[in-house]
């Protein structure tokens, strides 16, 4: 998926609280649920996919209020999104149903979710950088977005990265926003802040001249804000990745191996027309390669 496609992208609210059960069926998931695979095969005692099994459900570490990603709808009690859909898929093709229990996760505690067992799976638009392959293990991309810059409405002389050279500069705190500004313009300085609604009161308050993040996140943002301005195009491709335990080569490669048995049926791009799709107008986009 190119620049063109992330500038039309979807709605996205980063944080969670809480944790919630996937309740299974319900709406769209089931006709996609219909045409979900399920793995027959052998699978080696110990394994990731044998725990999962005996225990009878997936533990993914995400969100519940990213709408069009994962969202838990107040009325049925069910986990909507492409995020959320997939995990239930995930889930579906290892147990053989779309048992799921959704952990609160933020940037900063996906790793040691992981590293501890919390979770199975981080499923949250978790973007895969080699800082973090030091320490978790990707399967995917399943999907890709970038970083863009957001603004106060009617700030003045910000309309690409070189101009925040020398400007304060807000991001999430262990959020590829960092790097990118580093590499960007190396003289600006760097304010750091755990959430994005955290960053959003610092622009707000003028802590901070401009705010970079994941552009999912700031087209979400400013749809809900009236203050809040983009500028520009993406200028970095941030490819997301399903986070695994790092050193897991083999659950690594079987949801790999899913991912790609998604995209070539065609039902990547139907969770993507469930989700996404119902606000970012034109056919399916391929997904990415898997371990590009």
């Amino acid at each position: 998926m190119g620049r063109q496609f992330v500038a039309a992208l979807l709605l996205f609210v980063a944080g969670c609280s809480g944790g919630s059960e996937a309740v299974p069926g319900g709406g769209k998931i089931d006709a996609l649920l219909a045409k979900a695979p399920v793995h027959t095969g052998q699978v080696t005692p110990g394994s990731a996919v044998d725990r999962i099994r005996k225990r009878g459900k997936l533990l993914i570490g995400g969100s519940q209020d990213a709408p069009l990603l994962s969202q838990l709808d107040p009325i049925s009690g069910e986990l909507t999104g492409f995020d959320a859909y997939l995990g239930k898929l995930l889930a579906h093709y290892i147990v053989g149903k779309p048992s799921a229990e959704l952990l609160s996760a933020t940037s900063e505690t996906r790793e040691p979710l992981l590293a501890n067992g919390t979770v199975d799976v981080i499923i949250q638009t978790y973007t895969i950088t080699p800082a973090r392959q030091e320490r978790v293990s990707f399967a995917g991309p399943y999907y890709q977005s970038g970083q863009s810059i957001a603004v106060r409405k009617g700030t003045t002389g910000i309309s690409a990265p070189a101009d925040l050279a020398g400007r304060t500069v807000i991001v999430g705190a262990n959020t590829p926003g960092v790097k990118a500004v580093q590499d960007a313009a190396p003289t600006a300085k760097i304010v750091e802040f755990g959430s994005d609604p955290e960053c959003l009161t610092a622009l707000k308050q003028g802590r901070g001249e401009a705010y970079v993040q994941d552009q999912a996140i700031l087209v979400a943002d400013a749809s809900k804000d009236s203050e809040l301005q983009l500028v520009g195009e993406p200028f970095t491709e941030d490819p997301y990745g399903i986070g695994i335990k790092h050193g897991d080569a083999e659950f690594t490669a079987f949801v790999n191996d899913w991912l790609r048995e998604l995209g070539k049926s065609g039902l990547w791009q139907e969770v993507w027309k469930q989700t996404i799709g119902t606000v970012v107008t034109g056919e399916a986009p391929a997904p990415p390669a898997i371990a590009s």
